[in-house]
């Protein structure tokens, strides 16, 4: 859920649980294609699917009233599809497929390939699918939408019912065989005559035996190996397109209280209720932008912003003369609907602290020298991460407690994977948190050289890598931003999208005033901006709260506590 999403499916999940028709009906349309998504992915299209997401559907409805917090609706809902569909494989007996069998197997990456319109290695990540294992495509499914931004990687882990350590390790595994698979996708669509000499003898199925034999083969083959274009990583191809639309004719029905509501088909118009509002969700022409993506006609998730394309208004590279004294670049602005991008109006005066800083700021002439530092008093600062705590992935946080300074070290990696990026977030505040500081000796918009150095223009990006794009009304950040903290705050990395990493450091006053000190005629591109005001008018964090969601991507973007 996005922070916007998020109060929305608060309230709709308490009145679904206190029997209001209507916001049940919301619930099960909102989040049908959710399920339906990862059990297909993880069946891989089999005709059980519909059986699947039909429990799925019964025991979330039948079981709303045991949810006691809605903010983990979503890693709930998750886990009792994934529950289903181990259950199913208990129950199932290995047997040897027929040719019907064989072709519904298929279903699910013909059905992401042609309803995505998938062209190129986007193709090719689905097709190799079907060469995974059960167990690993039951992960993929949950993997899949981690990296597309409708998963955190602690959902992931719950829903998979081992820990988040556990996961990183299996989620590597089955990237690693995903690559293999990718790679006989690519030579099967190539022109190999031992490859076709190999498989003259194989029925065209998808099988463990035929996957280690083309492995193999692959392996040893001076023609399959020499792969002419770059291979770009799974889970940047993966980004935005985590949603298959339902396909016409997918039929549910749930039974409530002796009722039961059967969902419209295509080819039935005429039904009513929750099924015909699920239907006209998913068929519907339908424009809402998403960070990186647009939803269209028929509920699919397309890229709008691929890697390999530049942003609208990208910069262009500036020349050498622009970089002697360069200036903040404009970066294009995200869409307006991505995560965490509304901004708060401005607050009336109250008796909580803080300034606003809910709008881009200005960068400051690279010679103007920043205002004193006011010098807050400082006990020390404990740090769940150690001395440094690095973090970047989705969900990794850090818990800081005492009285001092605090630095977060920005890493914005477009080379990776660009789009929009969702900010991250500070929970569970006890006390009070400022923003006191920025530094480094450079915004990251500021120019870094000409494309030349890993096709960077920017800290944020360049034309050949993507840019990296903050949610609208967003603060720019610097490398560095310095905190104070006076009591304890837990700081989330909500990587969805463009991908970041955070570097977490308690510092003190006197390395906070010489990084903030040293100037371009020291090396560094601008002097550092001084954010505190020395009382509680010092501006505090966009994405604090006091509470501590299940998903702390949900955190509103404001700056009062």
């Amino acid at each position: 859920m996005d922070e916007g999403a998020g109060r929305q499916w608060r309230s709709t999940i308490a009145a679904a649980q206190d029997g209001d028709r209507r916001a049940l009906d919301e619930l099960v349309e909102g989040w049908l294609p959710l399920v339906y998504n990862v059990v297909g992915r993880a069946l891989n299209g089999h005709a059980d699917v519909d059986d699947v997401v039909q429990e799925t559907m019964l025991r979330a409805v039948d079981n709303l009233g045991s949810l006691r917090d809605p903010d983990s609706f979503r890693s709930w809902l998750v886990a009792i599809a994934m529950r289903q569909i181990r259950d199913r494989a208990r129950r199932k007996q290995p047997a040897h497929l027929d040719e019907s069998a064989a072709h519904e197997v298929t279903d699910f990456a013909e059905l992401t390939v042609l309803r995505l319109q998938l062209e190129g290695q986007r193709r090719e990540v689905a097709e190799a699918v079907r060469w995974l294992d059960d167990e690993d495509r039951q992960l993929l499914s949950l993997w899949w939408l981690e990296v597309a931004g409708e998963l955190t990687r602690r959902e992931l882990a719950a829903a998979a019912g081992i820990s988040r350590q556990h996961a990183a390790v299996r989620v590597q595994r089955v990237k690693e065989r995903l690559e293999t698979a990718r790679g006989i996708v690519r030579a099967l669509d190539g022109a190999c005559p031992g490859l076709r000499d190999l498989t003259a003898r194989w029925n065209g199925r998808p099988d463990s035996v035929w996957r280690k034999r083309l492995a193999r083969h692959i392996r040893g083959c001076g023609y399959c190996g020499d792969t002419h274009d770059s291979v770009v990583p799974a889970e940047r191809l993966l980004v935005g397109i985590a949603l298959v639309p339902i396909p016409v004719g997918f039929t549910l029905s749930l039974a409530f209280g002796g009722k039961t509501a059967v969902a419209a088909t295509a080819a039935t118009a005429t039904s009513v209720g929750w099924s015909a509002k699920v239907l006209g969700a998913l068929t519907q022409p339908v424009v809402a932008v998403t960070a990186g993506a647009t939803i269209v006609a028929g509920g699919a998730f397309v890229v709008t912003q691929p890697p390999d394309s530049p942003p609208p208004r990208a910069v262009a590279s500036p020349t050498a003369a622009s970089t002697s004294r360069p200036q903040a670049l404009p970066i294009p602005p995200s869409p307006s609907s991505s995560p965490s991008a509304s901004p708060s109006p401005t607050p009336k005066k109250t008796d909580l602290y803080g300034t606003v800083v809910d709008a881009v700021d200005e960068a400051p002439d690279p010679n103007t020298e920043p205002a004193p530092l006011p010098h807050r008093p400082a006990s020390g600062i404990t740090s769940t991460g150690g001395a440094k705590a690095v973090m970047e992935h989705r969900g990794d946080s850090v818990t800081l407690s005492g009285q001092g300074y605090v630095l977060v070290r920005w890493q914005i990696a477009p080379h990776d994977r660009p789009g929009g990026l969702v900010m991250p977030s500070w929970t569970g505040l006890k006390g009070k948190l400022f923003h006191v500081a920025s530094g480094g000796g450079r915004r990251m918009d500021d120019v870094v050289g000409d494309g030349s150095d890993r096709g960077y223009v920017t800290g944020m990006g360049g034309p050949d890598i993507g840019y990296t794009v903050l949610p609208e009304g967003a603060q720019q950040m610097w490398q560095n931003e310095y905190f104070y903290v006076d009591g304890s705050v837990t700081l989330t990395v909500n990587e969805r999208g463009a991908s970041y990493g955070l570097s977490v450091f308690p510092t003190d006053w006197d390395a906070v005033t010489k990084d903030i000190t040293t100037g371009p005629d020291q090396g560094a591109i601008r002097y550092g901006l001084v954010r505190d005001e020395g009382d509680d008018t010092t501006p505090v964090p966009q994405y604090v709260t006091r509470a501590t969601p299940a998903d702390a991507a949900t955190v509103d973007q404001r700056s009062r506590v």
